[in-house]
């Protein structure tokens, strides 16, 4: 069985720890069900447009907007399929798995609908390669990467998805389950063509069944396209001999932390003007007051210490803003001491 070779680092295990945090205060926010099904559908739209531009697709992000949307586009036949295959398996991400298990079947299926009418030869839709291909740059012609030979596409998928599968595997942070699928994937190179759409969209596909997509808010295409020559120079750090992935993972859960902060921050914006409206609306609080409220919203948590900064005040004062917040049910004591911090209730 496969078994990925890599060591959590500090920088791995603080990222690893920011993403569960956001996550957590994303989960815990107030959105209202509009709200919800536009950021939905913006992350779906970004992560289309990010993932076919990163491998040529020339449609601008407003371009695979109106796609989206079901409106008429003056461009190139291959294109608009490329971007109207990648928005269907992104929307229906949930049936390329079953009871929780993502088998070869359904990782072909997934190639297969990516792909779908974008191939000079359809035969290969859905199917491994039967040939030799090779990783490299355009212009120069200078190759890159060299996958695996045909021969051994087969037996090292297998492998893969049995690890994918295992208890082993189960046992790992989904984002990093995530980040090391999407290395070994774009490693083996098991399809003529499509390997990086299939290898992100599998990705997104772990991420949702661990319930880390966070409601389908949170995609990572955005992150690899904002800098391409990084997300590349990432995937090309691995030496090929050993196969340790340490510094992959580093990149990948650093674009996990970077997409779901900014997830987080758009959130917490759009839940603050709504709880803002209803304090304002049925209970007077000072200026000292609300700016407290924002910034337990902001950051999860505030201790009384902080906010003696915050004001410059003396820890009685803030202990008198902190008793009437409380009085009036806004917010709660955590922890006991000198640990006790408080959150929105």
């Amino acid at each position: 069985m496969f078994k990925p070779n890599f060591k959590y680092t500090h920088r791995i295990v603080n990222n690893l720890v920011e993403i569960t945090s956001a996550r957590e205060v994303i989960l815990n926010a107030y959105i209202v069900p509009k709200w919800e099904i536009s950021l939905r559908k913006e992350a779906l739209i970004r992560a289309t447009h990010a993932s076919t531009a990163i491998e040529g697709n020339p449609l601008s992000l407003e371009e695979v907007s109106k796609l989206a949307q079901g409106r008429e586009l003056t461009a190139a036949r291959k294109a608009k399929q490329e971007v109207l295959n990648y928005l269907s398996v992104l929307e229906n991400i949930d049936n390329y798995q079953e009871n929780g298990k993502i088998t070869e079947k359904f990782i072909l299926k997934l190639h297969k609908d990516i792909t779908k009418n974008t191939l000079d030869n359809l035969s290969y839709e859905g199917e491994y390669r039967n040939i030799q291909v090779y990783v490299g740059n355009r212009i120069t012609g200078k190759v890159i990467f060299l996958p695996p030979a045909p021969k051994e596409v087969a037996d090292l998928m297998k492998k893969f998805v049995e690890w994918l599968n295992s208890k082993e595997a189960q046992l790992l942070h989904p984002v990093i389950i995530a980040g090391i699928s999407h290395y070994e994937f774009v490693r083996i190179h098991p399809f003529v063509d499509g390997n990086g759409r299939t290898a992100r969209a599998l990705a997104t596909l772990i991420l949702y069944l661990k319930k880390f997509d966070i409601k389908r808010f949170f995609a990572l295409d955005d992150y690899y396209d904002s800098d391409r020559a990084l997300y590349y120079n990432a995937l090309k750090s691995v030496d090929q001999k050993t196969l340790d992935i340490t510094n992959w993972l580093e990149y990948f859960t650093e674009g996990g932390f970077i997409s779901i902060s900014k997830v987080k921050e758009r959130v917490l914006q759009l839940s603050l003007e709504r709880r803002k409206k209803v304090i304002r609306g049925q209970i007077a609080l000072t200026d000292r007051q609300m700016k407290i409220v924002e910034h337990i919203y902001k950051n999860g948590r505030l201790t009384s210490g902080e906010i003696q900064k915050m004001f410059k005040i003396s820890r009685q004062a803030a202990y008198k803003e902190i008793k009437k917040l409380i009085e009036l049910n806004l917010i709660k004591p955590k922890g006991s001491g000198k640990a006790v911090y408080y959150v929105i209730k």
